[in-house]
């Protein structure tokens, strides 16, 4: 199963301070739906605003990207800019 990481306080108002999390998934996009399911409402504030790094390289456009049952997948704050 991938491993989530959390690395956003943000997060935590959805997940009881949980920041590490193993889901079923082959894909960010079936990843956030798991987690949503278990905490509803954290899969739209992912979308919206973290940035999604799978085994240490940051995605523009993540959700349709495959994960395997080892990658890691780190939930980063959006840098904002303008």
């Amino acid at each position: 199963m991938p491993r989530v990481v959390a690395a956003c306080s943000s997060c935590r108002a959805f997940t009881g301070d949980v920041t590490e999390f193993d889901v079923e998934g082959d894909t960010v996009r079936r990843v956030i739906a798991a987690l949503d399911s278990l905490y509803p409402g954290f899969g739209e504030h992912i979308e919206r605003r973290m940035a999604i790094a799978i085994d240490g390289e940051i995605h523009q456009d993540a959700l349709f990207e495959p994960v395997g049952s080892e990658s890691e997948i780190y939930l980063i704050p959006k840098i904002g800019g303008g």
